[in-house]
């Protein structure tokens, strides 16, 4: 699997990165991990954006699936016709939040354009790849995804909490994209999103081989994220920046 970090912000677009979107490629098929606000630009500089084959979104805030109502444009009223209706994998509800969001009437809402399947823990197949999924700790029905695919594994946690669900998903995984918006020195709500030491003892729990950080909210230092992170551990570890790529595989894990 190939992934190409679009947005690594958390909570709103930073200076220099969209909000939440990873793009994962698998023999030819293009995947997107969430779609927060501002990454439908960023995106058309890794790819033409009608060769998307499908979106996950992994909850419905703003940061992580309201772009989807610019793709819905996108595809809707191209030059030449709709383009073919995709998969897009949420949480209950997704498609009613989606047509809301847009301010659309719910019935057809988005439905023309797209593919609408709600998550449940399990394991599902998405083009090439497995997926597994599982509910993760968040205020709002959220889920971390665990994507296989002949022998390379990436876990992504969406936005959460300390959870053993998500130690669980990432056992073992090639690379852990997680989550690490808040600062142990600073108060911060609980059951809500992790520290970069909590982003560590997650990783160290799960024995990952390569830790990434992401959904880092513009007001925090990333450097004393990244040093948390470290504190729990010692394997590689990377902040997500946005354009990054990884080839995700037991032979290759490093940036390319």
């Amino acid at each position: 699997m190939r992934l190409t970090i679009i947005g690594s912000s958390g909570s709103f677009p930073g200076p220099a990165s969209p909000a939440s979107c990873y793009l994962v490629e698998a023999d030819g098929f293009r995947l997107l991990l969430d779609m927060g606000n501002g990454a439908l630009g960023v995106l058309q500089r890794h790819v033409d954006i009608y060769r998307i084959d499908a979106v996950y979104l992994s909850h419905l805030h703003a940061d992580h699936c309201f772009d989807l109502c610019s793709y819905w444009v996108a595809r809707t009223y191209p030059q030449g016709g709709p383009k073919p209706p995709i998969p897009v994998y949420g949480p209950p509800g997704v498609a009613e939040r989606m047509a809301d969001a847009y301010g659309l009437d719910r019935d057809p809402g988005m439905r023309e354009t797209f593919e609408f399947r709600e998550l449940a823990p399990g394991e599902i197949g998405i083009g090439p790849m497995t997926a597994r999924l599982d509910r993760v700790n968040h205020p709002v029905d959220a889920f971390g995804i665990r994507l296989e695919h002949e022998g390379s594994s990436l876990t992504y946690s969406g936005d959460t909490g300390a959870c053993d669900e998500l130690v669980e998903l990432a056992t073992g995984t090639d690379l852990f994209l997680c989550e690490a918006s808040f600062h142990d020195h600073r108060e911060h709500p609980k059951d809500m999103h992790l520290t970069g030491s909590e982003a560590g003892d997650h990783a160290r729990r799960a024995a990952a081989r390569r830790l990434v950080l992401t959904h880092l909210v513009p007001w925090n230092d990333d450097e004393c994220t990244l040093a948390e992170a470290r504190g729990a551990f010692d394997g590689p570890i990377d902040i997500a920046r946005s354009g990054a790529v990884y080839e995700v595989g037991r032979a290759a894990l490093n940036p390319v």
